[in-house]
């Protein structure tokens, strides 16, 4: 039974209680009776009033607890100028704005970590219990190559490129550092926190690629540099010394003078092919910045296919032009993107060796990039973590020079890339123009 019930019931006892004794005493004492029944009457309009200011409250907490109970905190009351009714008011307004200033304070800190989260260039993925993910920033969207729809709702067992496998197979607490493709480098932490109770996971992936990339030509650039210059000073003077010792060849037998010539020669020519040697090294750290100029991708593709036309016929190589029925115009330093593209096709030829395909793609549309497909041996499991490395070669004579100079200019350029065989008999290095300096 409510306590309002309980008032009222009491009060009516009460009263027939007070109404029935006065009944009894009517044949007494009129005058008393009458007294009774105006006592009764003013006991009446008291109780009543008493239950109206004994309700207020009741019905402000009423009021209250629903209010608390809709998350409606912009409802007050005003004050009624009963002492304790007004004490309970201010208590509650207060409390409500407390309430209302936390749930604003509250939604700003929610709104400006979903901004944060939004817009950092660190990749963040965040978890439901089912470990499918509940939020993706469009950084973690990029890195895993993937499109809006494609992520809400699904694990990350269902990506299978080779971020995504990794990341499915890390541990709460666990850091991992994870190399794609030979060119990118992410540092992952897979982390949890406490939502109701119940624990949620995440995943924060760092981009490294640049900061490694920059360390790494710090650490080769002044080697090379300080070893060049060794070299080019050290085999100047020992060839001049050689050159001279040819005019003593006079003094030597007839029988001993070739053998002579030819030795000086070789050491002449040998020097010759160190120096350049150290050149190509040196070169790749004297790679200047881009000068960029409007040009049309396929004119260059153009150019270096009549280069590269009559090695491929001599290895009975086809070339398949698959081409954006549109001009790609793009932002280039037109001879260091010839340079990378000699090199793609290079490397494609030697992948392939004798009698394959070599298939060029470009695309101009929703997105603009240039693929270069060859149907050679592939890229082993071995070789693949190693890619882009400076200086790093498969080859029994490479230097490791080629795709070292193709990374530095695409980087240079803000180009990404990437260089992948994805089923045996099709590796495909595919540069990316799409967000650095494309043309319509």
């Amino acid at each position: 039974m409510k306590l309002r019930h309980k008032f009222i019931t009491f009060a009516v006892l009460v009263h027939v209680l007070i109404l029935g004794l006065s009944i009894l005493l009517i044949e007494q004492s009129r005058y008393l009776f009458l007294v009774i029944e105006i006592f009764i009457i003013a006991s009446l309009v008291v109780t009543i009033h008493l239950y109206r200011a004994f309700l207020k409250p009741l019905n402000l907490l009423t009021a209250g607890i629903e209010s608390i109970k809709d998350r409606e905190f912009s409802t007050t009351f005003l004050k009624t100028g009963q002492h304790e009714l007004d004490q309970l008011i201010d208590v509650y307004n207060r409390m409500i704005e407390q309430l209302r200033n936390e749930r604003v304070k509250q939604r700003e800190q929610h709104f400006f970590l979903e901004r944060l989260i939004e817009v950092t260039p660190i990749g963040v993925i965040i978890f439901d219990l089912d470990e499918k993910i509940n939020m993706i920033n469009p950084a973690a969207r990029t890195m895993l190559g993937l499109h809006e729809d494609e992520t809400y709702g699904c694990s990350l067992d269902d990506f299978k490129d080779a971020l995504g496998s990794q990341l499915a197979g890390m541990n709460p607490g666990e850091v991992r550092i994870i190399r794609v493709s030979g060119v990118k480098t992410y540092r992952c932490r897979k982390s949890q926190f406490l939502d109701r109770g119940f624990h949620r996971h995440f995943v924060v992936i760092e981009e490294l690629t640049r900061e490694i990339i920059a360390s790494q030509k710090r650490a080769y650039d002044k080697v090379i540099r300080m070893m060049s210059h060794e070299v080019n000073n050290s085999v100047g003077a020992v060839n001049s010394i050689l050159q001279s010792s040819l005019n003593y060849k006079e003094q030597l037998t007839p029988d001993d003078r070739a053998d002579y010539e030819n030795i000086i020669k070789v050491a002449i020519e040998r020097n010759i092919n160190l120096n350049e040697f150290m050149s190509n090294f040196a070169n790749v750290v004297r790679i200047p910045p881009p000068q960029k100029v409007p040009y049309d991708i396929h004119k260059l593709l153009e150019s270096i296919g009549i280069l590269m036309d009559a090695e491929c016929r001599g290895r009975n190589i086809e070339i398949r032009w698959k081409l954006a029925p549109v001009p790609l115009m793009v932002e280039v330093d037109v001879q260091q993107m010839e340079q990378v593209l000699v090199n793609v096709f290079r490397n494609a030829i030697e992948a392939i060796d004798t009698g394959g395909t070599i298939e060029v793609q470009t695309e101009n549309s929703n997105s603009q990039f240039l693929k270069i497909i060859d149907s050679g041996e592939g890229i082993s499991s071995q070789a693949r973590p190693y890619l882009f490395t400076p200086f790093y070669s498969t080859r029994k004579n490479g230097q490791g020079i080629g795709l070292t100079l193709i990374r530095e200019i695409l980087i240079n350029h803000n180009f990404s890339f990437d260089l992948e065989t994805v089923q045996p008999g099709r590796t495909e290095f595919r540069i990316d123009f799409s967000d650095a300096g494309v043309m319509a």
